[in-house]
């Protein structure tokens, strides 16, 4: 007789279905692609979070209601790539751990970032509604979509706990080389959330609130799923709920590899809010056409931003087993792969973006300054191809001081006084976003510098 609590086939499926994957052995380049495939996926669900809510919030609603949710979601994005970019620690730690073979602390390292970002989480849902409005003002929010705008932030900040516990789970899950699970559980998430953005925004007309209700509700239950599967894993070392404490050592650790990712992140996240504050103050056709095209960027970025976290676990369990040299090589291999995805979405970005934006809204004038806008990022992704697969590289080798240093560069002295350079010289969105591609050819040269760095100081 069957128990009440036996799992869902399906979840007990997606427990069957993966193992704990060496990086340390064997062919590189088909086991990269291979743990490199479900990241993107998972990456391009999530970023159909935010795209769906835009999308249908373009052609069900209004203007105010787009930028609402263009601007909102931005806000979103940032802190949540905050969080996420912390987690990067858990996953660095326990793929060096378990690259060096010593499994014994990995209980340890699950249950301290478990409860460290519970807490993190809470602290979050509890600031991001109250200061909302703030937010919105501090953002420039047009005036006509500030009450959109405040909305979207203070609810799904109301649910932000869930999205703090899903980016922990997967760092976990992809600092033991599973990569498959997380997309799974994202899937049935996104489903959702289309589901919801239909009935609250199509049918019930509730605008940008119905969206970040949606995107709120299916967060959560990707939570709950992946707790489930996650308790049914088997694991390389022992775990259980005597583990789900913190425990100071392996804190300082994470905390040491994670704070220069998050902060990094965090002060370029912020260039980019910076710069959408700037177009903000042209008006809401270009507030507007802007977000549109950030939703676009999120896709076009989807590839290179694989290759970075699968580089990072890859790169962690090398270095962790001594391998240092067959961690180089997969660089390189990982700069080929996604380099031939970039000079394709070049091309469909720059010469093809109105058909990108038009996806996004209905509005002729939001999708013309989108499409401006969106000219310059395709440059970057030519460029970013280099950059992200280094960033993972040196991420996995615990060099995030590094990472943090040259990001903040690179967003402080160039891509934002190029934007408000831009915006005043001519107000052509085009112009404004070329600070990003700039910035970018400047952190590829810091990188290879660092990297020839690194070679002398082995040598030596």
């Amino acid at each position: 007789m069957k128990s009440p609590l036996a799992y869902p086939a399906f979840l007990e499926d997606i427990v069957k279905q993966e193992r704990i994957r060496d990086f340390t052995k064997g062919p590189i380049l088909g086991p990269l692609l291979a743990f490199s495939l479900p990241i993107l996926l998972a990456l391009f669900l999530q970023a159909l979070y935010g795209a769906v809510d835009l999308l249908i919030v373009g052609k069900y609603a209004e203007a105010k209601d787009v930028s609402g949710v263009a601007v909102g979601s931005q806000i979103m994005m940032t802190v949540t790539g905050l969080v996420s970019s912390f987690a990067m620690g858990t996953t660095v730690l326990l793929g060096q751990k378990i690259g060096a073979g010593e499994t014994e602390e990995g209980g340890g390292i699950i249950g301290t970032a478990a409860s460290f970002f519970a807490l993190v989480g809470l602290g979050l849902t509890v600031l991001l509604p109250v200061l909302a409005p703030d937010i919105a003002r501090v953002m420039q929010a047009p005036e006509e979509a500030f009450a959109q705008t405040s909305r979207y932030i203070a609810i799904c900040g109301l649910g932000f706990v869930s999205i703090v516990a899903y980016n922990v789970l997967g760092s976990v899950l992809r600092g033991l080389g599973d990569s498959r699970t997380p997309l799974m559980t994202v899937a049935i998430a996104a489903a959702c959330n289309v589901a919801g953005d239909l009935l609250l925004v199509a049918v019930l007309h509730k605008g940008a609130e119905g969206a970040a209700l949606a995107t709120v509700i299916s967060q959560t239950l990707s939570v709950l799923i992946s707790f489930l599967v996650l308790r049914k894993r088997s694991f390389p070392f022992a775990f259980t709920r005597r583990d789900l404490r913190m425990r100071w050592p392996i804190l300082r650790r994470m905390i040491r590899f994670g704070t220069p990712i998050a902060l990094q992140d965090l002060l370029v996240g912020l260039s980019f809010l910076v710069i959408l504050a700037i177009v903000n103050s042209l008006g809401l056709t270009a507030s507007a056409g802007v977000g549109v095209a950030e939703k676009v960027c999120a896709f076009i970025m989807l590839i290179p931003s694989a290759f970075m976290q699968s580089m990072s676990a890859y790169v962690a369990q090398n270095h962790g087993a001594g391998e240092n040299q067959r961690a180089l090589r997969g660089l390189r291999i990982a700069i080929l792969a996604s380099s031939a995805f970039g000079l394709g979405m070049f091309f469909l970005a720059f010469f093809r973006g109105d058909l990108l934006c038009g996806i996004f809204a209905r509005d002729a004038a939001v999708v013309a300054a989108g499409t401006d806008y969106l000219r310059a990022y395709a440059i970057d992704c030519l460029l970013t191809c280099f950059l992200f697969c280094f960033i993972g590289y040196f991420n996995g080798l615990g060099e995030t001081g590094f990472v943090m240093l040259q990001g903040i560069a690179a967003a402080f002295l160039i891509r934002i006084p190029v934007a408000w350079w831009m915006s005043r010289a001519s107000g052509r969105l085009f112009y404004i976003g070329l600070g990003v591609p700039l910035s970018t050819v400047a952190q590829i040269l810091a990188c290879f510098g660092y990297l020839a760095w690194l070679k002398k100081r082995e040598r030596d």
